[in-house]
């Protein structure tokens, strides 16, 4: 999509210019009415607003508040003099708009629009309260034609009505796309006419923000084609919007493609009237929360309790002398819809058939899923049922090494064999980063090689990871499939439930590539691709294109609503796109979602989830960007700020991902020299891309490792609570409800930090200090070598001449203690040395890093043990410190491995590594 080159922008997105530049012109303005008439202050000032009023004006023609009516106003006060009203309608137009208040009382903004004065907002107003949006329409108009449409829109709006909207008109396809770049209030959309194709409103100033339109080439299109064009872009660009076509075309005029890609057509000679109550109806259709409605009411009913659970109702609470402070604290709605109750208005979540049913087709209508089933109890679970869903004893499955430790747990209940990839290591901030997708090919092509390709059925990796790193989806997807077409995808986005709501994200996620990929390989313009490509083909060269009369899209992506969206703890979601659901998979589905799902879930955390979704089909586009925003903003003060600097850095985009992965060569974000790159390309085109709302913050300069700085800094003297540490860093997210405020305190501690480090070292004495130079040196300089996964001991190999390994059967011939003994760790060295094989009979998973060094059946390599005595964590699951590396007995090897046997092949015959 994107052909030009990334640009550099002073600010990062639009709406940091926007609100920066009603700030400069309050400031401008206030100070114009303090000075002396004629002065060259004042002259000064006057140039400053004429500048600014300029400028958002350009702004301002894709909003409807201000808007451009408001401006006009700004403008026409500001050329009479009227200085003092300037900078009151300034003032209050600027309040209102960083505040969101004009959202909360619409009726401020229209029934004044020939006066300056604006209604005060701590004045008590009747019906304050509305979920106000705008809705855009795209219409080669007279500004007189446009002035009526608005005016005859406002009269159709009742005080009585839930939502109250705006409008902005658009006379081209350009502007028409640029709204919907910078305007998050657009809720929906209306193609009247066939409009024009160029833009008369782009300048400079707005140029570096709008690479996805400038990037677009309609322009030879018909102008009668562009209005179903920007039908079509906008599915792609803001998919939860409604949109709405006027035309004058017979119905046997219009193509199918048309007629599926809008809402509702209208023909001009319909009522206004009618498209009012359909935008009205879609807004309605959106905000409506099924099984959140349902529990409210259930609520308020009166019931008498004889079932489970005494605190239905909040019954044994608030009656009990003892524990009514917990009644007080949490308040009687959340006891009053406690229940157990499966009828009277509410459902099953293991066999819905009414509101939560409803609920979970909304979802899956709002992440772009075929099929999306909620989860109670967290992802790890979500994982497990996948698992349990797909595959059965002795599959294989490809798994990242460093993914959840629920896959691994998951890998030993379905008893399937995982062949573990490796992520390319970043040694010097220990951790690693995602797997390459070469090295996936190469694993299969090696299981080809044996001729047991057959018997691979998943590949599961960790998109995003804990650190940010995101994988390019269909890429990797597509030359996956090209090798064996029928592989099942599991995507694991416990991390990136946002990422659908926000362009460049939303083309690295599962669901969004799942579509993309099945509409392309049905098309007859891929089929000729393919074609072409085959024939151009060495001999015994790999297609990186899969066969169209083949391949079948089968992803699943699982996603923590609760980490990144408005859930309750352990709110999360499956979401599947997968063509042979019903066909092959639907029984076994529901067989492990009955599993592991219990018969009594929570049904306040089901109701959040219910409601989470409502919350990014109406707000997501605004939320998601703003939380990135607060993250670059962050970016930006930490690199900038002197003291800061001197002790922290903010890693970015070279410091994680190798250049071979970056086929664009962006390396930085934000650069105080060249302002903020724009990620679009990058986005689309990279093997891996970072992010930014992952911040990452270097701390080796400080000499304080990651975990004393976690605890005695950000804990015990300000209470910020962060989720990750490594040896040198610790990391930082913004999330949706992410605010300014809590960006500025982080840095205010971070400055006092810096400041307390500073009168540390100049207290130090010359052994301390050498004694801290020391210490900066090992954390900057010293690092722990990461080890790959090493293999499977020869016992516990699952296929010949492959890496896999029987996890089930190791992890359970350890549940028999007399199979297994303790050596301590710096013994393990010695004992490897003399020739012996430690096999461990546990998951070791130091924290942090948070994933598996060591699973059972693996062998115990000399680089694991060094890592492990160079980790200074005191966390480290699966290894207790006093008793030493739980590993298998060398008799119960011995014995095992007679006993041992694959499709009826010894294991001796079984070449190993």
């Amino acid at each position: 999509m994107n052909k030009n080159k990334t640009k550099s922008a002073p600010y990062y997105n639009i709406g940091q210019l926007r609100v920066d530049y009603w700030n400069k012109l309050k400031i401008e303005t206030t100070e114009l009415t303090r000075c002396l008439k004629g002065s060259e202050e004042e002259i000064s000032h006057i140039l400053n607003v004429k500048e600014l009023l300029k400028d958002l004006k350009v702004v301002e023609c894709f909003f409807a508040f201000p808007g451009k009516e408001r401006l006009q106003k700004l403008e026409n006060a500001f050329a009479s003099n009227e200085y003092a009203s300037l900078s009151h309608l300034v003032a209050a137009t600027t309040r209102q708009l960083l505040g969101d208040s004009y959202k909360n009382n619409p009726d401020s903004i229209n029934s004044n629009e020939n006066k300056l004065e604006l209604i005060d907002e701590n004045e008590p107003q009747q019906n304050i309260r509305k979920n106000h949006f705008e809705v855009l329409f795209v219409d080669n108009i007279t500004q007189e034609e446009e002035g009526k449409l608005k005016h005859n829109l406002r009269t159709l709006q009742t005080p009585n009505d839930n939502f109250s909207y705006g409008v902005v008109v658009q006379r081209s396809f350009q502007d028409a796309m640029i709204t919907l770049l910078f305007n998050h209030n657009i809720q929906a959309v209306v193609v009247r006419y066939a409009p024009p194709y160029h833009s008369k409103l782009i300048t400079p100033l707005i140029l570096p923000y709008i690479e996805e339109v400038t990037n677009l080439d309609y322009s030879s299109q018909p102008e009668t084609d562009l209005g179903p064009i920007i039908g079509e872009l906008i599915k792609q660009l803001r998919p939860e919007l409604d949109t709405y076509y006027v035309t004058d075309s017979s119905l046997g005029h219009l193509k199918d493609n048309t007629i599926k890609g809008f809402r509702r057509i209208f023909y001009q000679s319909e009522d206004i009237q009618e498209l009012h109550l359909t935008i009205m109806h879609g807004i309605a259709e959106r905000y409506s929360t099924p099984f959140f409605s349902a529990l409210v009411e259930y609520s308020q009913k009166p019931t008498g309790v004889f079932h489970a659970m005494p605190i239905s109702r909040g019954n044994s609470v608030f009656k009990s002398r003892w524990i009514h402070d917990f009644g007080d604290f949490y308040g009687r709605n959340m006891f009053l819809a406690e229940t157990s109750a499966t009828t009277g208005g509410l459902d099953s979540l293991l066999q819905p058939t009414g509101p939560l049913k409803k609920a979970q087709e909304m979802a899956r209508d709002a992440y772009g899923s075929l099929n999306t089933y909620f989860v109670t109890n967290g992802t790890s679970t979500a994982n497990k049922i996948v698992m349990q869903a797909l595959v059965k004893p002795q599959d294989v499955v490809l798994v990242d090494r460093d993914c959840h430790k629920s896959h691994h747990y998951g890998l030993v209940l379905a008893g399937a064999y995982p062949v573990y990839l490796d992520s390319y290591p970043i040694e010097e901030y220990s951790m690693y980063g995602a797997v390459p997708l070469q090295q996936i090919k190469s694993k299969l092509l090696q299981l080809k090689e044996t001729g047991s390709l057959d018997k691979v059925k998943m590949l599961l990796l960790t998109n995003c990871t804990f650190d940010g790193i995101v994988y390019n989806v269909e890429r990797v997807m597509e030359e996956v499939l090209a090798i064996k077409p029928d592989m099942v995808f599991l995507w694991d986005e416990a991390w990136f439930a946002f990422a659908g709501f926000a362009n460049n994200y939303r083309q690295r996620t599962g669901m969004f590539s799942a579509k993309k990929l099945y509409e392309k390989y049905k098309s007859t313009t891929y089929r000729k691709q393919y074609n072409e490509h085959i024939n151009g083909l060495k001999e015994d060269e790999q297609s990186i294109l899969p066969n169209p009369d083949l391949v079948r899209i089968r992803v699943y992506a699982t996603q923590s609503t609760h980490k990144t969206l408005s859930s309750f703890r352990q709110g999360s979601m499956i979401h599947i796109w997968d063509e042979d659901f019903r066909r092959k998979t639907e029984n076994t589905f529901l067989e492990a979602y009955m599993t592991h799902t219990s018969t009594s879930p929570n049904y306040q955390m089901l109701a959040s989830l219910d409601v989470g979704r409502r919350q990014v089909q109406l707000e997501g586009f605004e939320l998601v960007e703003k939380s990135i925003e607060m993250a670059m903003v962050l970016r930006a003060k930490v690199n900038d700020n002197q003291q800061l600097s001197k002790y922290f850095d903010v890693l970015t985009v070279h410091d994680f991902i190798p250049d071979e992965f970056r086929q664009t060569g962006i390396n930085e974000y934000y650069t105080k020299q060249e302002g903020w790159n724009r990620m679009n390309e990058a986005w689309e085109k990279d093997e891996f891309v970072l992010d930014p709302t992952k911040i990452t913050l270097y701390i080796g300069k400080t000499g304080v490792d990651g975990d004393t700085f976690k605890n005695k800094y950000l804990m015990d003297k300000f209470n910020i609570q962060i989720n990750k540490t490594s040896r040198n860093t610790v990391l930082f997210m913004t999330n949706i409800g992410t605010t300014r405020g809590s960006i500025t305190y982080l840095i205010n501690a971070l400055l006092k930090i810096a400041d307390e480090l500073d009168d540390e070292f100049k207290a130090l004495n010359d052994k301390e200090r050498e004694i801290r130079a020391a210490k900066i040196h090992s954390l900057t300089k010293e690092f722990p070598p990461l080890p790959d996964f090493s293999y499977f001991h020869h016992s516990f190999q699952s296929l010949p001449g492959v890496s896999g390994g029987n996890l089930r059967e190791a992890y359970f011939l350890a549940y028999d203690e007399e199979n297994y003994e303790y050596i301590p760790l710096n013994d393990c060295l010695s004992l490897i040395d003399t020739g012996r094989k430690l096999v461990a009979s546990t998951f070791v998973i130091p924290y942090p890093p948070g994933f598996p060094v060591l699973v059972p059946g693996q062998v115990v390599s000399e680089e694991i043990i060094n890592f492990m005595t160079a980790l200074d964590v005191s966390e480290i699951h699966g290894y207790r410190a006093d008793l030493g590396l739980r590993v298998f007995k060398e008799k119960v090897l011995d014995r095992h491995k007679i006993t041992t046997s694959i499709g009826g092949m010894s294991i001796d015959n079984i070449k190993t590594d």
